[in-house]
Protein backbone atom coordinates (compact mmCIF):
# COMPACT_ATOMS: atom_id res chain seq x y z
CA UNK A 1 0.00 0.00 0.00
CA UNK A 2 1.03 3.37 -0.60
CA UNK A 3 -0.20 6.45 1.32
CA UNK A 4 -0.34 10.16 -0.33
CA UNK A 5 -0.27 13.02 2.05
CA UNK A 6 -0.66 16.23 0.15
CA UNK A 7 0.30 19.75 1.72
CA UNK A 8 0.29 23.38 0.35
CA UNK A 9 -3.42 24.11 -0.65
CA UNK A 10 -5.28 27.76 0.52
CA UNK A 11 -7.09 30.78 -0.15
CA UNK A 12 -4.83 33.24 -2.81
CA UNK A 13 -6.18 36.36 -4.27
CA UNK A 14 -5.94 36.23 -8.16
CA UNK A 15 -2.43 36.62 -9.39
CA UNK A 16 -0.84 34.50 -6.49
CA UNK A 17 0.77 31.92 -6.27
CA UNK A 18 0.66 28.64 -4.18
CA UNK A 19 2.85 25.54 -3.93
CA UNK A 20 1.61 21.89 -3.30
CA UNK A 21 3.56 19.32 -2.13
CA UNK A 22 2.96 15.35 -2.42
CA UNK A 23 4.59 13.13 -0.13
CA UNK A 24 4.56 9.10 -1.26
CA UNK A 25 5.19 6.55 1.79
CA UNK A 26 4.51 2.78 2.61
CA UNK A 27 5.55 -0.13 0.63
CA UNK A 28 7.09 1.58 -2.59
CA UNK A 29 8.39 -0.29 -4.74
CA UNK A 30 8.12 1.98 -8.33
CA UNK A 31 6.54 4.89 -8.81
CA UNK A 32 5.63 5.43 -12.71
CA UNK A 33 4.16 8.20 -12.54
CA UNK A 34 2.70 11.26 -10.05
CA UNK A 35 1.06 14.51 -10.64
CA UNK A 36 -2.31 16.15 -10.00
CA UNK A 37 -6.17 16.42 -10.70
CA UNK A 38 -8.84 18.94 -9.88
CA UNK A 39 -12.28 18.77 -9.12
CA UNK A 40 -14.12 21.64 -9.38
CA UNK A 41 -18.07 21.69 -7.77
CA UNK A 42 -20.50 20.14 -9.97
CA UNK A 43 -17.86 19.10 -12.65
CA UNK A 44 -15.47 16.12 -13.05
CA UNK A 45 -12.39 15.91 -12.11
CA UNK A 46 -9.51 16.67 -14.28
CA UNK A 47 -6.09 16.48 -15.08
CA UNK A 48 -3.83 19.09 -14.14
CA UNK A 49 -0.51 17.54 -14.57
CA UNK A 50 1.25 14.30 -14.54
CA UNK A 51 5.36 13.32 -14.26
CA UNK A 52 6.10 10.31 -15.91
CA UNK A 53 9.13 8.12 -14.57
CA UNK A 54 10.89 8.20 -18.13
CA UNK A 55 10.93 11.62 -18.09
CA UNK A 56 7.99 13.13 -19.58
CA UNK A 57 5.10 15.81 -18.75
CA UNK A 58 2.11 16.66 -19.94
CA UNK A 59 -0.03 19.72 -18.35
CA UNK A 60 -3.73 20.74 -19.39
CA UNK A 61 -3.96 23.54 -21.55
CA UNK A 62 -5.57 25.88 -18.94
CA UNK A 63 -2.33 25.53 -16.86
CA UNK A 64 0.80 25.46 -19.31
CA UNK A 65 2.92 28.38 -18.72
CA UNK A 66 1.41 29.09 -15.29
CA UNK A 67 1.84 26.03 -13.36
CA UNK A 68 4.81 23.76 -12.85
CA UNK A 69 5.49 20.04 -11.76
CA UNK A 70 7.97 18.98 -10.30
CA UNK A 71 9.11 15.91 -8.51
CA UNK A 72 12.26 14.61 -5.83
CA UNK A 73 12.44 11.04 -6.42
CA UNK A 74 14.60 10.71 -3.40
CA UNK A 75 11.78 12.03 -1.14
CA UNK A 76 9.19 10.42 -3.32
CA UNK A 77 7.89 13.25 -3.38
CA UNK A 78 6.21 15.75 -6.06
CA UNK A 79 5.47 19.38 -6.35
CA UNK A 80 3.27 21.69 -8.25
CA UNK A 81 4.07 25.45 -8.41
CA UNK A 82 0.99 27.20 -9.26
CA UNK A 83 1.09 31.23 -10.30
CA UNK A 84 -0.82 33.71 -12.07
CA UNK A 85 -3.71 31.95 -10.16
CA UNK A 86 -7.30 32.18 -11.69
CA UNK A 87 -10.63 32.02 -9.94
CA UNK A 88 -11.35 28.92 -12.38
CA UNK A 89 -8.54 26.86 -10.95
CA UNK A 90 -10.68 27.14 -7.29
CA UNK A 91 -11.42 23.30 -7.11
CA UNK A 92 -9.95 20.21 -4.79
CA UNK A 93 -6.68 19.58 -6.21
CA UNK A 94 -5.84 15.82 -5.65
CA UNK A 95 -2.57 13.77 -5.88
CA UNK A 96 -1.95 10.82 -7.64
CA UNK A 97 0.70 8.81 -7.61
CA UNK A 98 0.70 5.08 -10.29
CA UNK A 99 3.01 2.49 -8.54
CA UNK A 100 4.12 -1.17 -9.75
CA UNK A 101 5.17 -3.51 -7.60
CA UNK A 102 7.62 -6.00 -7.40
CA UNK A 103 4.99 -8.00 -8.73
CA UNK A 104 4.69 -6.10 -11.36
CA UNK A 105 1.14 -5.15 -10.45
CA UNK A 106 0.45 -1.41 -11.07
CA UNK A 107 -2.34 0.46 -9.08
CA UNK A 108 -3.25 3.97 -8.91
CA UNK A 109 -3.28 5.61 -5.29
CA UNK A 110 -4.90 9.38 -4.46
CA UNK A 111 -4.19 11.93 -2.06
CA UNK A 112 -7.49 12.82 0.32
CA UNK A 113 -7.50 16.13 -2.11
CA UNK A 114 -6.21 19.54 -0.66
CA UNK A 115 -8.72 22.70 -1.35
CA UNK A 116 -7.17 25.63 -3.54
CA UNK A 117 -9.33 28.94 -3.62
CA UNK A 118 -8.85 31.90 -5.74
CA UNK A 119 -10.45 35.17 -4.63
CA UNK A 120 -11.22 37.75 -7.55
Amino acid sequence: QVQLVESGGGLVQTGGSLRLSCAASGTIFSINAMGWYRQAPGKERELVAISRSVGTTTYADSVKGRFTISRDNAKNTAYLQMNSLKPEDTAVYYCYCGHRSWQSLEAAYWGQGTQVTVSS
